[in-house]
């Protein structure tokens, strides 16, 4: 056995919630850099990038890093971070944290197995929650991921507070709240291609005992689920995340941002930063999912000894 042994008593949503959260966290300390190359390369080529943004060319994801160091410093690879963990620890709690609950709250009573569709609907439910809630954290880290600052030049914002209050101030409340349809769209896909994903493969790898439930079988399920939900989910990214850093009045809605990128730059555009997508969703997948797995599993052991001390 690899890691902490599965509990007798199934995790209760609460410590599911905040194993969520946690593990998200965890993952996306590890993956930041490539989630910033990513935004990096998928805002290349905007018609309205500021004149610094033009100059700069990204080749490749580790190009894409190498340049940013050089140029903006090593600091520049964690722009956003502080909102990036305050999206995880409220959207992952949700989306992830939720799942198995509202999975169950849609099966039919005395079935004996869950349907794909009934995996897919939690999935889409829980996607759409968590961006409701989390939104206006992720305009702010896709923000701060974007913005170009020479070392020793000035900055857009005076810290992540500052931010939301900017945005609040030059666009409105609502601003905070831009590129909400994209997002839960692009949200719903990559629940369902990460959550319903790990799931079948899990429980396929458990069922013909392939593998027995530890950390091996969660690694291969995370990895499958990382790809699926980068391949089926990257159209959806790119427009999101250019729709969430443009300026006002540069796109109609995210509908025109779309059809502004095919006109311009072709339908390859919607794969632009494929790569560190799937660089970082796949390697994000597998330290969550791991991660997810033992902290369920260390808080479930904690709750037990702390019931029964003697």
């Amino acid at each position: 056995m690899v890691g902490l042994k599965p509990t007798e008593i199934p995790p209760s949503a609460t410590i599911k919630f905040l194993s969520a959260g946690t593990a998200a966290c965890i993952a996306d300390l590890c993956t930041f850099p490539l989630d910033t190359a990513k935004v990096r390369l998928q805002i290349q080529g905007e018609s309205k990038a500021s004149k610094t943004a033009k100059n700069v060319k990204y080749k490749g994801v580790f190009g894409t890093i190498t340049t940013m160091v050089r140029m903006e410093g090593p600091k520049s690879l964690y722009n956003g971070l502080v909102a990036g963990l305050q999206r995880q620890m409220s959207f992952a709690s949700i989306r992830i944290g939720l799942y198995d609950s509202v999975k169950q709250l849609y099966t039919p009573t005395g079935s004996d197995s869950t349907s794909i569709f009934t995996r897919l609907l939690a999935g889409c439910t829980t996607g759409a929650m968590a961006v409701t809630c989390a939104q206006p954290t992720d305009v702010v880290k896709v923000r701060f991921q974007a913005h170009i600052r020479v070392v020793g030049g000035p900055k857009k914002y005076n810290g992540t507070v500052d931010a939301y209050r900017t945005i609040a101030r030059e666009e409105g409340v609502k601003g905070l709240w831009k590129g909400t349809l994209p997002n839960i769209t692009r949200n719903a896909i990559v629940n369902c291609g990460e959550l319903v994903t790990y799931d079948l493969i899990k429980e396929a790898l458990l069922k013909y005992h392939l593998m027995t439930d530890n950390f091996p079988c969660h690694f291969v399920a995370a990895f499958g689920a990382g790809f699926c939900a980068t391949v089926v989910a990257s159209p959806v990214d790119v427009v999101k995340t250019r729709y969430m850093n443009s300026l006002p009045e540069q796109y109609k809605n995210a509908l025109n941002c779309m059809l502004t990128m095919v006109v311009k730059e072709g339908p390859t555009a919607f794969y632009k930063g494929f790569i560190p997508s799937f660089l970082r969703l796949g390697s994000w997948n597998v330290v969550m999912f791991v991660t997810y797995e033992q902290l369920k599993r260390a808080m479930m052991a904690a709750r037990g000894s702390w019931e029964a001390p003697f």
